[in-house]
């Protein structure tokens, strides 16, 4: 599934300049042609996968499948745009970038894979974290496009605070991935990178 149709194509991209008018030139139709499409290259890259081995074909089936999730969302997201259709989009789009990260992993052993298991949790965390906080924004502003200036400021607000808990969401994640960092050391060297973990995220 490295190459998506035309039309899936052509879903994707208008997603992100204008969903609206995407909607409105894409049939019932349209729309189930280009699932069943995504439905085949799925399968077909999936059959793909099985000329690889080991840990290589876990990862070929993770991406494979990732990659179906996101198609599907954004094809969903284009057909019916709606604020919670584009997050969804984004939230698979993390989802499916984290499953992949985490078969990598298995190709470590120790503490070089939980790092890099709480790398890829880091970076789903953080995705999820803008993908909300844009949605909330983008809500806040849509009501207030609708009402007065207190409204706008209103939105504003939520705006400033969803951002300001995706930030937090993140600095989260990060304090996670330090710490087990500091697990390749011991004594004193341990407290000490733990010191400094808490001290750079403030915890």
């Amino acid at each position: 599934m490295n190459k998506l149709n035309i039309n899936v194509i052509a879903v994707s991209v208008v997603l992100a300049f204008s969903s609206a008018a995407m909607a409105e030139g894409m049939s019932k139709t349209d729309y189930k042609a280009a699932k069943d499409k995504i439905g085949a290259e799925y399968r077909t890259a999936n059959a793909n996968c099985a000329s690889l081995s080991g840990n290589a074909s876990d990862i070929c089936k993770a991406d494979a499948k990732g990659k179906e999730k996101v198609a599907e969302a954004e094809l969903k997201a284009a057909y019916e745009p709606t604020q919670k259709h584009t997050y969804e989009a984004r939230v698979a789009k993390a989802d499916a970038d984290y499953d992949v990260a985490v078969e990598k992993c298995d190709d470590l052993a120790g503490n070089a894979k939980d790092v890099c298991v709480k790398e890829a949790k880091a970076a789903v965390t953080a995705a999820k974290a803008d993908a909300k906080a844009k949605m909330k924004t983008s809500e806040a502003n849509s009501k207030a496009a609708e009402k007065s200036a207190d409204a706008r400021s209103d939105a504003s607000k939520k705006g400033v605070e969803a951002r300001k808990d995706a930030a937090e969401d993140k600095s989260d994640a990060q304090y996670a991935v330090a710490k087990e960092k500091c697990d390749t050391y011991s004594g004193t060297a341990k407290d000490t990178c733990l010191s400094q973990a808490k001290a750079r995220f403030t915890k």
